[in-house]
């Protein structure tokens, strides 16, 4: 019996380790590329296991298209200066993410220029040091 429990544990174990794994996975995303854009915000999603910004961006050829940024979760936002209320539906912003693979419009998100000209990205700096505010010049 103990062994039946064992090996249930093992398998249970693998089918989590696996899927977390495969959840992670950036293949889709085209790690040496950046791209930049401006759009307006349509969402926010302050949640976990990642928080999202879904934006309106208008394309070459003037059409709108729906932009979806991956982001990490609060507990790492918070700590790069973010709150749930940094960025809200209607704002101006301007974004630099890794691209999908694919060409679907969006990524993995790298920073953003708010309205105000702050810059933020979502890693806290080095060392446990508390984010210093850097600002965009005009």
């Amino acid at each position: 019996m103990k062994l039946l429990k064992a090996g249930g544990s093992l398998v249970l174990a693998l089918c989590v380790a696996g899927s977390a794994y495969a959840h992670h996975s950036a293949a889709g995303i085209d790690q040496t590329k950046t791209v930049s854009a401006e759009g307006i915000v349509k969402t926010f999603k302050w949640a976990n296991p990642h928080s999202w910004i879904e934006l309106e961006v208008q394309n070459s050829k003037g059409a709108t298209e729906i932009w979806n940024l991956e982001m990490n979760p609060p507990s790492f936002l918070v700590r790069a200066g973010w709150k749930s209320t940094t960025i809200k539906p209607g704002d101006k912003i301007k974004f630099s993410a890794r691209p999908f693979k694919n060409g679907d419009p969006g990524g993995l998100f790298v920073s953003v220029t708010l309205p105000d000209g702050k810059v933020l990205t979502q890693q806290a700096p080095r060392g446990g040091a508390a984010p210093a505010p850097v600002y965009e010049q005009k």
